[in-house]
């Protein structure tokens, strides 16, 4: 039997599902006969620990990043990394931590090992980032936007791959009338719903605001996400009403979706942006109707849908796109729903994004 090829996943924490449930897949869906993956984190805490755990791959705990300060003793440190990475003889390593963080890529580079990230948002706020780059074999990028804006010099290095989800999880949700934890909706009912956390990048507000110019007691709204953030809060003094739900976070997701006509993520081009949503992605594969605003990550999502998007912090423009949508009758919105999911099934899916791991890994081993 060929050796395999010993991969090491670092990520900080699996404090939520996130990118630790991107990690997880990979893991999962990787053919063992020809990799064998490691996972290391900062600690054991987090909700979803316990379901890494269930993978049954070697986990190590270990501060493969370290802060810069004090000075005078980083080389120290960073050697104390490459000898972590040098002890398990690990052929490639593949981050997923979110910072700009350039001692792991130096370490794994003192070590001899290719050295890979994935670029998971659209900050680019310090030189760090093009130091953690430029030590970088190969970068992965989520979304077309990012090779242009971060990466245009460094061509050579940029694999694109979007994340991919199990299609099979999904499928066209029949129109339902009853979330599970009894919210209901009437058969005349035109029901929105938005799923994020409620931080002010999301844009809640601009979709909330649509809502009150079309000013139709049919139109219902839910915001399902975590609402303890001081954003979500004056939104919900603002904006909550019989017509306006806000849920709280939720695990029962599809729940929500069998109850929309209409999912809408309505993010801001300020601040932290997508990097590539899952939520939208979701809600197409659910056979809904999906609109977004114009920004990086969403564009690529809609790509052949661009009636579908509007221009980000344009109240007027959701307000139109709402309104197209609530024209269309029960025919024709099933016929766009189901266009999206052929879309999102086509390109959206796990057994895509493992493939595409999968070719670079074996091109940076036999490189």
């Amino acid at each position: 039997m060929a050796k395999r090829i010993k991969l090491l996943y670092t990520i900080p924490n699996f404090d939520t599902a996130g990118s630790g449930k991107v990690v997880y897949d990979l893991v999962k869906h990787i053919d063992k006969t020809k990799f064998e993956p490691h996972i290391c984190c900062m600690h054991t805490r987090g909700d979803y620990f316990k379901t890494i755990e269930n993978l049954g791959v070697p986990i190590h705990i270990f501060p493969f990043a370290v802060n810069y300060r004090p000075f005078y003793s980083l080389s120290f440190r960073i050697w104390k990394i490459r000898q972590f990475f040098k002890k398990y003889q690990f052929d490639i390593i593949h981050s997923w931590h979110w910072s700009s963080d350039f001692t792991e890529p130096l370490a794994a580079k003192l070590a001899g090992i290719p050295f890979v990230y994935t670029k998971k948002a659209m900050g680019w706020g310090n030189k760090a980032w093009r130091w953690r780059s430029q030590l970088s074999k190969a970068i992965v990028t989520i979304n077309k936007d990012m090779e242009t804006q971060f990466f245009s010099e460094m061509k050579e290095k940029v694999n694109p791959i979007p994340i991919g989800l199990k299609v099979s999880d999904f499928g066209i949700l029949e129109k339902t009338y009853k979330a599970q934890d009894e919210y209901k909706v009437k058969p005349n009912d035109f029901v929105v719903v938005s799923i994020a956390n409620l931080v002010a990048v999301k844009g809640i507000e601009i979709l909330l605001e649509a809502a009150k110019q079309i000013n139709i007691s049919k139109l219902k709204i839910f915001i399902v996400g975590d609402d303890t953030s001081d954003y979500a809060v004056n939104l919900r003094k603002e904006y909550e009403s019989n017509q306006v739900i806000f849920t709280g976070k939720r695990q029962n997701i599809k729940s929500y979706l069998a109850l929309a006509d209409v999912f809408v993520i309505p993010t801001k081009d300020e601040g932290r942006k997508e990097g590539q949503p899952i939520a939208p992605i979701e809600a197409m594969l659910s056979g809904r109707v999906v609109l977004g605003s114009k920004i990086s990550g969403i564009k690529d999502i809609l790509q052949p849908f661009q009636d579908c998007l509007f221009q980000p912090n344009s109240v007027e423009d959701l307000k139109r796109n709402l309104e197209m949508v609530m024209q269309m009758d029960v025919n024709q919105r099933a016929e766009l729903a189901k266009e999206m999911f052929k879309f999102a099934s086509n390109h959206y899916t796990i057994e895509k994004s493992t493939a595409l791991h999968e070719t670079l890994y074996l091109n940076l081993y036999r490189n």
